[in-house]
């Protein structure tokens, strides 16, 4: 149902007599949930009553004490409806609402500071808002016509662009309206009175029409003139972002000139954003976000983009992608429901062009296992069998998810320390989910082999679900060892971490194996060599002898939980007894 509503009667009551309100967090979600009941959707919110509101809330941001709504983002969510009088409106602490493409009938709300009603339907005159604390205004691309009051004539024109019958500045100036029709006259004196004046109305506005439209024409040619001259001296380069990188401060190009309209949705290019998102956002919230650099790696580069204050994506740039747009878009669709696992780092977006592709995930503040066990400053718990026992359990876990829900040739491809990031410092979460098939295989087949890959893939370049294990294995390897991949011998060769664990443990010599950090606590070297042996049946150099994931998470479960595996064993006994004794 398309709705339209005039904008004249839209209310956004930011009135300044409006009766102070005694508002908690509470009574944001009271009205929120008000708000929500009020339309039809496509898209599913997870508005949870049971649920933090400032952390599970899909396009919702709080202050950082939680105590309050700031802000209130959901383009894209397909909402049709009316807004009821006193919802947004209880939100006295709301600074920003952003309803972009719905068919909204009316809306009401207090104290905001940025407008978003773009790409509507919208028709009608533009309200006279006098409104000092309305800091950004977006009417573009709806059906609004007549003049723009004088109040909003300060908003630039891309506030109302779009609007075919709307006038007056920052856009063209409006037409004079048409004069009524003059009956004729028997008088020759004054009809030759009126053609005169007529012709001199005809004159001045002539010469108007030709002064405005050259000097609209002298400012289109110094545009283009400064246009060229910038695309010139940036070697081609269009809508390029400056963003912050982590090392020495240095600042990298992020390309964005095939999305730089910043228009959702339009043409070929576009941002998908999944349901179940924590974050509500569009194009162009991502485009105005800084960005900066905090990985790189084989198939691209990541960048922690802020959208505001309270809100971070990491968005994965990739690079040399190997699959048409169409087959891209039904694969992302395929990854992202696959995905939704505690131990996977959930996919929220992507974005989709002829050269450009983004990946848009979860950010995880707390950095990855890499850095964890070879950064400078390494978790004092990263020396604990307790910090490796959840890290791995929950990397297994996510794997083992990914190869049973995923189909049998389904596989990750580039698991390693650096993508395992860590959630709260306590658990592991598999990250760069689902890259591997978009990489065009010329470009991996160029890539120097990371002491990660099994000896078959460094052959065929073909990942499995055993070379998944043999991964894993060797980032078992990494935990336990505090190792790297690739070892440096004294005679300047390189050695991979399975074969230089192979060679110490077959001189009998498997405490030297471990981290000496690790071996200070007492009564962890049992539990050390199980996790030893679970590591070398993952790394066996041929596949079919390798364990499979699910083995993996079950065996670590009972290293990890002995006396819940203990009691399983003797509950089974106690089956098999029974059975016997049954006559």
């Amino acid at each position: 149902m398309k709705l339209q509503f005039q904008l004249a009667a839209l209310t956004i009551l930011l009135i300044a007599d409006f009766l102070p309100i005694n508002s908690d967090l509470n009574s944001d979600t009271s009205a929120l949930l008000e708000f929500a009941a009020a339309f039809s959707h496509t898209r599913e919110l997870n508005w949870d009553p049971s649920k933090p509101i400032c952390t599970s809330w899909f396009g919702i941001t709080c202050r950082r004490d939680r105590t309050r709504v700031l802000e209130v983002h959901l383009p894209g969510i397909g909402l049709y409806g009316s807004v009821p009088a006193n919802t947004i409106g209880r939100l006295d602490s709301l600074r920003v609402l952003s309803l972009r493409r719905y068919s909204v009938l009316s809306l009401e709300f207090e104290k905001t500071i940025r407008v978003k009603l773009q790409f509507n339907s919208i028709s009608g005159g533009v309200p006279n808002l006098d409104i000092p604390s309305l800091k950004h205004l977006n009417l573009s691309y709806n059906s609004l016509n007549g003049s723009i009051p004088p109040s909003l004539q300060k908003f630039p024109i891309s506030s109302f662009i779009g609007n075919a019958h709307l006038c007056s500045p920052p856009l063209n100036f409006c037409s004079s309206p048409s004069s009524s029709p003059i009956p004729e006259s028997s008088s020759p004196t004054i009809s030759g009175r009126q053609s005169a004046a007529n012709s001199r109305k005809l004159n001045s506005e002539f010469i108007i029409a030709i002064s405005v439209g050259g000097a609209s024409l002298l400012i289109l040619l110094i545009l283009t003139f400064v246009f060229c001259c910038l695309k010139k001296k940036n070697g081609g380069r269009a809508n390029v972002i400056k963003v912050k990188t982590s090392n020495g401060g240095k600042s990298e190009n992020l390309k964005s000139q095939d999305f730089g309209s910043g228009v959702q949705g339009a043409g070929e290019s576009r941002l998908v954003i999944f349901e179940g998102s924590l974050f509500s956002f569009d194009l162009e919230d991502l485009l105005r976000a800084s960005a900066e650099v905090i990985g790189k790696g084989t198939y691209g580069t990541t960048y922690k983009a802020v959208l505001d204050e309270a809100t971070a994506v990491a968005v994965k740039r990739l690079r040399q992608v190997g699959i048409g747009k169409k087959e891209f878009d039904e694969y992302m669709e395929f990854v992202s429901s696959l995905g939704r696992h505690p131990n996977i780092v959930p996919l929220f977006a992507y974005y989709c062009s002829k050269d450009e592709k983004l990946l848009v995930y979860q950010y995880m503040p707390a950095s990855s296992l890499s850095t964890a066990l070879h950064g400078k400053r390494c978790r004092e718990n990263s020396t604990r069998l307790g910090f490796q026992l959840n890290i791995s359990l929950g990397a297994a876990r996510g794997i083992a998810h990914i190869h049973s829900e995923g189909g049998a040739k389904f596989t990750h491809g580039n698991i390693k320390s650096s993508n395992i990031l860590l959630r709260g410092g306590l658990d592991g979460c598999i990250s760069d989910f689902g890259v591997t098939p978009l990489i065009n295989y010329t470009y991996i087949k160029h890539q120097g082999p990371s002491g990660y890959q099994a000896p078959e893939v460094i052959e065929t370049r073909k990942a499995t679900q055993k070379s998944d294990v043999y991964s894993f294995g060797v980032l078992l390897l990494e935990i336990l060892t505090r190792k790297f991949p690739l070892l440096h011998s004294r005679s300047g060769d390189v050695v991979d971490l399975p074969r230089w664990v192979r060679s110490v443990v077959s001189e009998e010599w498997t405490a030297e194996v471990f981290d000496v950090e690790l071996m200070k606590y007492d009564n962890v070297e049992e539990e050390l060599v199980q996790m030893l042996q679970i590591a070398l049946s993952c790394v066996a150099k041929v596949p079919n002898m390798r364990l499979k994931m699910d083995e993996v998470v079950r065996m670590i479960e009972r290293i990890r939980h002995p006396e819940v595996s203990n009691r399983a064993s003797e509950e089974d006994n106690r089956s098999k007894d029974s059975n016997v004794n049954t006559p």
